[in-house]
């Protein structure tokens, strides 16, 4: 409940102060409600080229933290505004915290108050000052705290600070295998540029070459291994990856088959301990973590035994970025065992196996709905006593057909971006579409980056959330 404070009430040095964090997201909302749109002031804005935002908050961002006081704090609820003033000797920068401070300085008839305003960082740093005056209520008003609707900015959280996990790290040695169209040189060429992969660039040279030229991309300093076909350079990657001269692999110009069938091969392939399967890493906007969905590219009609696999190459993926103990929701239609529905029994016998320690790593529990995988409400709704439901970190999907069906109503209808990578193989995958933009082909690279990095170390270098 917000209680005012009337103009009878006022004495002349009462303060009411609020705090409140910059944030990217603040930055982006400012910019849509004010339509400014200098680039110093949007949380994309790097003046120096390192991947770290440059960005300061608006000084009217500022100004509107003192708006804020003086209308929920002092005098509160009812106050109307009539004048301000503002100097702005510095600006604050994103993770900053600001007080925003109001004193009263003087009454004035008819309700009238000027007040002294600031907005001031926790180092000390006065980044707005001025005098503010209002006609304060001259009644008690009380109203109820609300709740103001969400709002989802659409931007890719999740994803900067995978990236930002990734800047200490060495790049990865890649076998790029037909990189013979631009979207997929260019990825290559990106990945490299953020000094996340090193490629070594297989295929038909002159194609690669004519294509380079196309994109005004120097190949300088790289290496080109000359092969005809997709089969061939498929097989040179591999033969690449066992000898250790690269650590991963990426999808070129060919199709997801002619790049798997060398890989799978049992002799002389890289097969690992399991059967390979496909991760999409989804930053959902709006979301509080990513969200893992398996396995949508590759298992067509999983049976059990390969389901088994894909949660647990799930599982060693979601440890790779940060989850120290993933829960993974084994999807189906419905939330209970159904005898006529073999997705849910599967799902069962999932959960039971990893309770008794045949899956490991993860908390697993199915079958569960989409619904109450991702939300506690409608979990607790259904009257669901669960460690995973409404809290999935992976969801694992009955067949491609479902998968692939929500890894694209995730990325087309809810914003989210969708890195993938194939596991289970004895180096990670990058398995990029000819549909995937710029970020999502980097992205997939600092997945690639991480979970090399936690096979060989046994950690992840993501830090906890």
């Amino acid at each position: 409940m917000a209680r005012n404070t009337t103009y009878d009430e006022l004495t002349v040095g009462a303060k009411a102060s609020v705090q409140r964090q910059v944030t990217a997201n603040d930055l982006w909302a400012f910019a849509h409600a004010s339509g400014n749109l200098n680039p110093k002031v949007l949380p994309s804005f790097d003046s120096d080229g390192d991947g770290k935002s440059d960005a300061v908050a608006p000084s009217l961002w500022a100004g509107a933290q003192v708006s804020a006081v003086l209308s929920t704090r002092l005098p509160g609820p009812g106050t109307k505004y009539v004048a301000q003033t503002y100097r702005f000797p510095d600006r604050a920068r994103i993770g900053e915290t600001v007080t925003s401070t109001v004193t009263v300085k003087k009454k004035l008839p008819d309700c009238h108050v000027l007040l002294e305003t600031e907005v001031r960082t926790a180092d000390g740093r006065v980044i707005a000052i001025g005098e503010a005056e209002v006609i304060a209520p001259a009644q008690r008003i009380e109203v109820p705290d609300e709740d103001l609707p969400p709002m989802t900015v659409a931007r890719h959280q999740h994803i900067e600070r995978l990236m930002r996990a990734c800047e200490p790290l060495e790049p990865l040695a890649t076998a790029v295998v037909c990189p013979e169209d631009e979207p997929s040189l260019a990825g290559a060429l990106l990945g490299m540029r953020h000094e996340l992969i090193r490629p070594v660039l297989i295929g038909n040279v002159e194609k690669i070459r004519a294509v380079a030229k196309t994109l005004g991309a120097s190949l300088d300093g790289l290496e080109l291994l000359e092969a005809n076909g997709a089969f061939p350079a498929a097989d040179k990657a591999v033969q690449l990856a066992n000898q250790g001269t690269v650590q991963a692999v990426m999808k070129g110009r060919l199709h997801t088959d002619e790049l798997l069938k060398p890989i799978v091969r049992k002799e002389g392939g890289l097969r690992g301990v399991r059967r390979i399967s496909h991760v999409f890493v989804m930053d959902v906007p709006g979301l509080p973590e990513l969200l893992l969905v398996t396995d949508a590219a590759i298992n067509i009609s999983p049976t059990l035994e390969e389901k088994v696999d894909i949660v647990q190459n799930a599982i060693f993926l979601a440890q790779a970025l940060g989850y120290a103990q993933p829960k993974v929701g084994v999807l189906s239609a419905v939330e209970v065992v159904n005898p006529a529905m073999p997705s849910t029994l599967d799902a069962a016998i999932l959960s039971k196996m990893a309770e008794r320690g045949q899956i490991t790593g993860g908390i697993v529990d199915g079958p569960l709905a989409m619904d109450n995988a991702l939300s506690l409400q409608a979990a607790r709704t259904k009257g669901i006593t669960s460690l995973v439901a409404g809290r999935a970190n992976v969801l694992m999907v009955p067949n491609i057909e479902a998968g692939n069906m929500l890894a694209k109503e995730l990325a087309f209808v809810a914003h989210a971006e969708g890195p993938g990578l194939v596991v289970g193989a004895k180096v990670p995958i990058m398995l990029t579409s000819r549909a995937d933009d710029d970020s999502t082909r980097l992205a997939s690279c600092a997945v690639a980056v991480l979970e090399a990095h936690f096979r060989r170390t046994g950690k992840s270098a993501v830090p906890a959330s």
